[in-house]
């Protein structure tokens, strides 16, 4: 295509970085030393009509905007259509705060954990957002961190489990279940996905549907039966060089021993299926269930 013959031009003007940086993710370009995503040309327009609430459990103003970026350039949404509500910076808001938007989307955590309500008095709010979500049907996105909100605030359970610790890159294996799930109907079995938790869950909620597992962690992915709702563990918004990023700053928080970083850096593995969830998400759960609310005249206009 055309514009896709003018990026390519365009970035060869960085021949050492281009041929590394298409390998592991085609969908990124750097221009002029920013990242660029090619998929912001194609947006459909009742994609470019979203607005989507993004809450963040991030201290450190430099992860909150890594997570940021990550979450628009994998969705292919502009900046502009995410609005954040991160939890540090305002920690007491009602659940009905998400009425304005189309959607939920909810990051991870290294600063915080839902197994300690008393020490962060933040997590309470943030379950009964979850909850109201699921009660009104409103499409969520929830990963790591949100994904142990979703299954405590909806009846499972979430335990501390270092021995089974997940950091790095890891292979997930679906279920029968996933293979007839709109939005996993095309995920091959065994791909690789970023994981970053020392919590995992001990049980879903009721209404979960398992989607994907590993070893180490049973429950990787579900979705709420009859919901626009999807909660992943792993984190669909991390590749593998955020990855690489995120572990070198946060090394000192998981490992006893800096050489196991050394370790994981050699057997890394890219993560584009994984990556690609969200805007699947967007285009086969979010745009229909946005459409299946609207009345015929706001279908019309």
């Amino acid at each position: 295509m055309r514009v896709r013959a003018d990026l390519d031009g365009w970035v060869k003007r960085w021949p050492k970085v281009f041929p590394n940086l298409m390998r592991k993710c085609p969908e990124r370009y750097i221009l002029d030393g920013c990242y660029f995503n090619a998929h912001l040309f194609f947006m459909s327009p009742q994609a470019a009509d979203l607005k989507i609430l993004l809450l963040q459990i991030r201290e450190d103003a430099l992860t909150q905007q890594e997570e940021f970026d990550e979450f628009v350039r994998f969705s292919g949404l502009q900046p502009e259509q995410f609005e954040v509500l991160n939890v540090f910076e305002r920690s007491h808001f009602e659940p009905t705060c998400i009425e304005h938007y189309d959607a939920l989307f909810v990051g991870g955590s290294s600063d915080a954990s839902v197994t300690q309500p008393d020490k962060y008095p933040f997590v309470q709010n943030c379950l009964e957002l979850i909850e109201y979500c699921w009660r009104k049907d409103v499409p969520t996105f929830a990963s790591c961190f949100g994904f142990q909100l979703a299954v405590e605030g909806l009846g499972g359970k979430v335990i501390l489990d270092r021995d089974n610790m997940e950091l790095g890159v890891f292979s997930m294996q679906l279920t029968e279940a996933a293979t007839r799930d709109r939005l996993f109907r095309d995920i091959p079995d065994g791909f690789w996905a970023v994981c970053g938790h020392k919590e995992r869950a001990a049980s879903l909620p009721e209404s979960a549907i398992l989607l994907a597992s590993t070893p180490q962690c049973p429950y990787h992915a579900f979705r709420l039966a009859n919901k626009p709702f999807y909660a992943f563990q792993f984190h669909p918004e991390v590749d593998t060089p955020d990855l690489v990023v995120r572990l070198t700053r946060y090394c000192d928080r998981y490992l006893d021993d800096s050489n196991l970083l050394a370790e994981m850096l050699r057997d890394m593995q890219d993560t584009p299926i994984a990556n690609q969830l969200i805007r699947k998400f967007i285009e086969r759960i979010l745009q229909p269930a946005k459409a299946a609310a609207l009345t015929p005249a706001e279908q019309a206009s």
